[in-house]
């Protein structure tokens, strides 16, 4: 018996451009409501972002935000169930490090709100138009008053050429995992940390959670859930590792 749904956003729900979702995942979130079933959008999206994304049903999801960083119970808004909290002075260090990088931006990622110090706008543009995150500009990581839940690098050139560089060195202290094209991640969550918190506050069994992602910062999440699908058009090397596979989330729901 699945009891809750938790699906990635882009690659997943989102594929290539787009960037609102269909009308009819909203029928199907609905639905599946009436019949228990509760859905969790899981990104590493921002949760003002999330809702805004889900506006027509954003009171009635569960959300794991910042890749499980922060977790939100339903509601308007509902309740934060959980923050995992990166170490400052290092998420600082990491923040230089990743400005000092060619062709690469921070994303740093508090639960209000995110903070870029940009080299060139295309990245406010990106973060505040494309993805929809309430963004403050900064001078420096230093100028950020709150607690650091994620750090993000943005790289222009390709996220999988800047791992190599990166992940030995942080890998020991942060989960870093590549989160799109152009996204590293850096937390001390990932989505199965946000999974557990989510199913703990709620009192569901992890075997009773379906899960939808399609790159590396999903994979916690899908190894935890009893019914878990990556996407046909995700890497080979996942692909590998799951049997269930879709192309599109809705033609899954639409059977349970």
């Amino acid at each position: 018996m699945i009891r809750l749904i938790a699906s990635d956003i882009d690659g997943t729900l989102l594929q290539g451009d787009e960037s609102t979702l269909r009308p009819a995942l909203f029928g199907e979130i609905r639905r599946l409501r009436e019949k228990g079933i509760l859905f969790c959008p899981a990104s590493g999206r921002q949760y003002h972002s999330l809702r805004r994304l889900f506006a027509p049903v954003a009171g009635e999801l569960a959300y794991l935000c910042e890749n499980g960083a922060a977790v939100y119970g339903p509601g308007s808004p509902g309740p934060l169930l959980g923050k995992t909290v990166m170490e400052r002075g290092r998420a600082l260090t990491l923040c230089r490090e990743i400005l000092a990088m060619p062709h690469c931006e921070v994303l740093i990622s508090g639960v209000s709100t995110s903070y870029l110090c940009p080299k060139e706008q295309d990245i406010v543009d990106h973060i505040r138009y494309f993805v929809g995150n309430d963004v403050t500009l900064v001078p420096s990581p230093e100028a950020i008053g709150e607690e650091i839940i994620k750090v993000s690098a943005y790289c222009r050139e390709g996220a999988r050429q800047v791992e190599p560089r990166m992940a030995p060195k942080w890998g020991t202290e942060f989960r870093c995992a590549v989160a799109g094209e152009k996204w590293l991640d850096f937390t001390l969550a990932d989505k199965g940390v946000g999974l557990r918190c989510l199913c703990a506050a709620l009192g569901v069994d992890l075997g009773e959670v379906a899960a939808f992602g399609d790159n590396d910062n999903d994979l916690p999440m899908l190894r935890l859930a009893g019914t878990p699908y990556i996407m046909a058009g995700a890497a080979p090397h996942l692909c590998q590792q799951f049997a269930n596979q879709c192309r599109r989330v809705e033609d899954i729901l639409g059977t349970w």
